[in-house]
């Protein structure tokens, strides 16, 4: 087979970062295999190792992307607002909104990606890439706070981005109970007083179950 140029080669490592980026959200860092990243990535399997080491190697280059992205999206919805108190009320309501539960692949790594982390080994490369894109969002949370100094700030930020994660878990967790957008809209209330909340979605019917004919 020929050789691919250097430019395809790089275009090829971009598409399994992204690829993967949105597949270790979805379905965790352990559901996918490297086959099914490189299917994603429209590759076949045989290129991986040309591309990285190892899919530890991979999950924190794709870890790194996914916080990307999400700073990217909120460095973009901050940008678009008056003043800071808008600017923290657009990030807690995007945050939080119902859409967020279905929201996996695309959504924050914060939240899709707490449980798999967790359970690497202290200096793994997805445990960095966590590390510095969760501090890299809690920056810009700051930035929006209120309080009298760059400590108060950051200290309002880490407390407020708990609340939003703990909740969002929780609601993903739940979903199809009212309990769901319950903690979606008890988090909001509690970050966001004097806003007015949505009305919650009714919660989706229970699938009909069949009866099995008796024998």
């Amino acid at each position: 087979m020929p050789r691919v140029s250097r430019a395809e080669a790089e275009s090829h490592r971009e598409q399994i970062t992204d690829a993967s980026a949105r597949l270790f959200r979805e379905r965790g860092v352990k559901g996918v295999s490297v086959a099914d990243l490189m299917g994603a990535a429209g590759l076949t399997h045989g290129g991986f190792y040309g591309h990285f080491e190892s899919k530890d190697a991979l999950a924190g280059v794709a870890v790194a992307r996914a916080f990307e992205q999400s700073v990217e999206k909120w460095r973009k919805r901050v940008a678009a607002k008056p003043d800071d108190a808008a600017r923290r009320a657009v990030l807690v309501e995007h945050f939080l909104a119902t859409q967020s539960i279905r929201n996996v692949g695309l959504g924050c790594p914060t939240v899709s990606l707490a449980t798999d982390v967790s359970r690497e080994p202290v200096g793994a490369p997805i445990r960095t890439a966590y590390l510095d894109g969760l501090d890299a969002l809690v920056q810009i949370l700051s930035e929006v706070e209120p309080g009298p100094d760059a400590a108060a700030r950051r200290a309002a930020a880490l407390a407020d981005y708990a609340t939003m994660v703990g909740a969002l878990l929780l609601a993903r967790a739940t979903e199809g109970a009212p309990l769901s957008h319950e903690l979606l809209a008890a988090a909001r209330a509690r970050l966001l007083p004097g806003v007015p909340q949505a009305t919650p979605p009714a919660p989706a019917p229970a699938p009909a179950r069949h009866k099995s004919k008796e024998a």
